[in-house]
C-alpha cells in the first residue's frame, strides 16, 4: 500500500521547484522575483529589499506606496538602471538587469526607461530651452549610432512630445521662466523623448499643490493610455495613489498588499469604481497581516492556523 507522505526524492523535487526563478509571463513589462539590495556602510548591513516579488503588465498604470525606508525608492532606481540589486532577478522590457554591462546598462537608461525625479533641478537642465532639453536625451542617443538625417527626425520628435502632452507653447522657455507643474511636465517629455517602453516617477507630485499635482498626474495619464507606455510612480499623494487601477503597497522591503480598482456599471447604467484591498501571497506563502488587523485582536509572536473547506482561518494564539 502506498503511503501518502511524500518521498525525500518528491520533497526535495518541490524544493528545487520553489527555488528556480519564475518564469516571466509573456504579457510583463516588469517582473521582478525575489530582489534583494543590501547596503553596507561602516560595517553595518541594511536590507532595503528582502526577497521583492512583482509583476507589471505591459501598458499598466501602478503606484506604488509605502513608508519612507519600505524600499520602495530602492526599487525604482534599480529598475531606472541606477542601482544595481544584490541578488535576486529583475527584467524590464526584455532587459536582465543583472547581466547587463556597463555599455548595456548605458543604452537600456537611453532608450527602455525613462524617469522623472522629485527635484525639478534633477530633471531639466536650466541653461536650455524646454525643447532643447527634450532634444538632447535623442542627441546622446544618436552619437553612439550614426543616423543620416538624424536632426530633421529629432525636431519632429520634440514638437510630437511637447504636442502629445499638451505643452508645445511651452518649447522655447527655459525652466527658469515655467512654473514648478509646468517644469515636471516638461521633465516628463524629457523622459519620453527616445519612447521608452516603461516610465519611472519618484514623487513627482510631492513639491506641488493639490491642483498643480493634478494636472501633472494627468499627463502621466495621457502618456499610458494615448501613447501606450507602462507607468509606475512611487507616490505618497493619496489622489495619485487612489486613481490609479493598481496601487501596490511596499513593507519591510516586501511587497505587502495591493488594492485594484474596476469600473462597475448598475443596472442604471449608473458607472461607479469598485475597489479591494489584497494581502500579497509570495511563492514561499508569506503574507503580510495588515498592522490595523493584527492590532484590532491583538495578535502577535504566534498565530493559531486552521484549514477550512474554502479558506484559511488566523486566530491570537490564547489559552
Amino acid at each position: 500500500m502506498k503511503s501518502d507522505q511524500p518521498t525525500y526524492e518528491e520533497l526535495r523535487h518541490r524544493a528545487a521547484a520553489v527555488a528556480e526563478p519564475r518564469t516571466p509571463t509573456a504579457d510583463a513589462a516588469i517582473a521582478v522575483d525575489r530582489l534583494v539590495r543590501i547596503f553596507s556602510t561602516e560595517g553595518i548591513e541594511v536590507q532595503a529589499l528582502q526577497g521583492l516579488e512583482l509583476t507589471v503588465a505591459q501598458g499598466d498604470l501602478v503606484a506604488l506606496v509605502g513608508a519612507s525606508g519600505s524600499g520602495k525608492s530602492t526599487l525604482l532606481n534599480i529598475l531606472a538602471g541606477l542601482d544595481v540589486p544584490t541578488a535576486g532577478r529583475a527584467r524590464v522590457a526584455g532587459y536582465d538587469l543583472l547581466e547587463l554591462s556597463s555599455r548595456d546598462r548605458l543604452r537600456y537608461r537611453r532608450e527602455a526607461v525613462g524617469f522623472v525625479f522629485q527635484q525639478t533641478a534633477r530633471n531639466l537642465l536650466p541653461f536650455l530651452t524646454a525643447a532643447q532639453n527634450v532634444a538632447l536625451p535623442m542627441q546622446l542617443k544618436a552619437r553612439s549610432v550614426a543616423r543620416r538625417g538624424a536632426a530633421a527626425r529629432q525636431s519632429a520628435r520634440v514638437a510630437e512630445v511637447l504636442d502629445a502632452l499638451g505643452i508645445g507653447d511651452l518649447a522655447h522657455r527655459r525652466p527658469g521662466e515655467l512654473s514648478g507643474g509646468q517644469q515636471q511636465r516638461v521633465a516628463i517629455a524629457v523622459a519620453m523623448a527616445n519612447d521608452p517602453s516603461v516610465l519611472l516617477a519618484d514623487e513627482p507630485t510631492g513639491e506641488l499643490d493639490s491642483e498643480t499635482a493634478a494636472a501633472v498626474f494627468e499627463t502621466f495619464r495621457t502618456v499610458n493610455k494615448e501613447l501606450g507606455v507602462t507607468v509606475v510612480i512611487v507616490t505618497h499623494d493619496p489622489m495619485v495613489a487612489g486613481d490609479v487601477r493598481r496601487t501596490v503597497a511596499i513593507r519591510d522591503g516586501r511587497t505587502s498588499s495591493e488594492v485594484l480598482r474596476r469600473t462597475v456599471t448598475d443596472e442604471h447604467g449608473k458607472e461607479s469604481v469598485s475597489e479591494r484591498e489584497y494581502v500579497v501571497l509570495d511563492r514561499f506563502g508569506r503574507v503580510q497581516l495588515p498592522p490595523k488587523f493584527l492590532e484590532a485582536l491583538a495578535m502577535e509572536h504566534r498565530v493559531a492556523v486552521d484549514l477550512a473547506p474554502d479558506h484559511i482561518e488566523l486566530r491570537p494564539d490564547r489559552p
